[in-house]
């Protein structure tokens, strides 16, 4: 399978590499799992998207220039279902905090076998066992696979939901927190409330092009789903208005894209802070750890030489954000804004800790998110019926 280059450079030279296949073909063949050696069905630019070296806007308008509304529709949703997930979790943060209180509760001896049997690729079910193998060796997984993947860890292991999102997350090198989380709350049926997704022998055969030919034994019922209770939609406030004065910027792997600060700010430093390390006191899948390394690095470079400030500076923790603001004289730290998955409450407690210091603290939002999230509080379609009206003039979102 070929590399994930981290930079936005890489991420550029892909897009354009894979745009005259994002029409009618895609829409055609985008569902096949050939395999790790062929995914020229699919863009694969996950990696860079989930980090925002490239944007959601620059990708549908390149999409759009290439095919056409009409043609283009099929890969612009498949772009617009991140912008939707990640804005449906940011106005349902208790999900998320759900799954995370689940995460940390004691794991039964025998649980934690058989969760260690299946990340190790040891069920002896064929394409299972092959997915968990290209997950850990290449950090990625056709979206299809991910889907039969997670069916068959929920309704024919039986093991908890939780766990394989978990593990899922912390090896992807697309890894994005509401896409992941939610993806997963919808093949177990609670996403939206008892439809699931049951990976099927016949289908696994058709869509894998009979690389995995028999898969006896899948599960042929989803049983009984448990009782959940619609979660509470949460206000979201959208700040882009920028603090005057000296400030430093603050990279996390959440936001690589240029940030929206067109007035305001004298920019002293750039400093970047690693939010992987606090995904979970599990081990990182290498692949994806050394991806979101080389982005924030590829990103730091590209926006100190922006702003003019020399070297950026990579800060370990959130006491050290707060140390190298003092040292750069910063009467502020700005950052693009940090979105509800791992990371989040060291987020939190940066903000309290620069209160405490006499430092000023501000998230810039995007003005893609800030008009697309309104429409993610229900369903994935009523969104879809609003995509059109959002891409109409996609020039009045930043470029690079």
């Amino acid at each position: 399978m070929e590399h994930f280059s981290p930079s936005r450079a890489a991420g550029l030279e892909r897009l354009e590499a894979f745009l005259p296949r994002a029409g009618r073909r895609y829409q055609r063949d985008r569902n096949f799992d050939f395999g790790p050696d062929r995914r020229g069905n699919v863009s694969c630019l996950s990696p860079w998207l989930s980090h925002r070296l490239l944007s959601d806007w620059e990708v549908v308008q390149a999409a759009l220039d290439a095919h056409g509304h009409t043609a283009a529709e099929k890969f612009v949703d498949e772009v617009m279902w991140r912008t939707y997930w990640r804005g449906w979790l940011e106005q349902h943060r208790q999900v998320w905090d759900d799954y995370q209180a689940a995460l940390s509760a004691p794991v039964p001896a025998a649980l934690e076998k058989a969760v260690a049997r299946a990340t190790a690729g040891q069920t002896g079910i064929e394409c299972f066992d092959a997915w968990a193998d290209e997950l850990t060796r290449y950090g990625y997984l056709h979206n299809h696979a991910r889907m039969w993947f997670a069916s068959i860890w929920v309704f024919t292991l039986r093991l908890p939901w939780e766990q394989g999102a978990d593990w899922f997350l912390r090896h992807l090198v697309d890894g994005d927190a509401a896409s992941n989380t939610l993806s997963w709350r919808w093949v177990a049926g609670l996403q939206t409330v008892g439809k699931t997704y049951l990976a099927r022998e016949d289908n696994i055969r058709r869509f894998s092009e009979g690389r995995f030919s028999e898969t006896p034994g899948l599960a042929q019922s989803a049983g009984q789903l448990p009782d959940v209770e619609r979660p509470a939609l949460n206000a979201v406030e959208h700040q882009r208005d920028v603090i005057d004065g000296r400030a430093v910027f603050l990279l996390t792997e959440t936001d690589l894209f240029r940030p929206e600060l067109d007035v305001g700010c004298e920019i002293a430093a750039v400093g970047s802070l690693s939010l992987r390390r606090f995904k979970s006191d599990r081990p990182l899948g290498d692949v994806a750890d050394s991806f979101s390394d080389g982005a924030l690095a590829d990103a730091a470079a590209r926006l100190s030489d922006r702003f003019g400030v020399g070297d950026s500076s990579s800060l370990a923790d959130v006491s050290e954000v707060v140390a190298f603001a003092s040292d750069q004289g910063a009467s502020s730290v700005v950052m693009s804004r940090c979105p509800v998955g791992p990371g989040r409450t060291q987020i939190d407690e940066l903000a309290e800790r620069l209160a405490n210091a006499g430092i000023r603290f501000k998230e810039v939002s995007r003005r893609w998110d800030e008009m697309c999230w309104p429409f993610c509080r229900k369903g994935f379609f009523q969104f879809r019926r609003q995509i059109p009206e959002i891409v109409a003039d996609l020039s009045q979102f930043p470029g690079a």
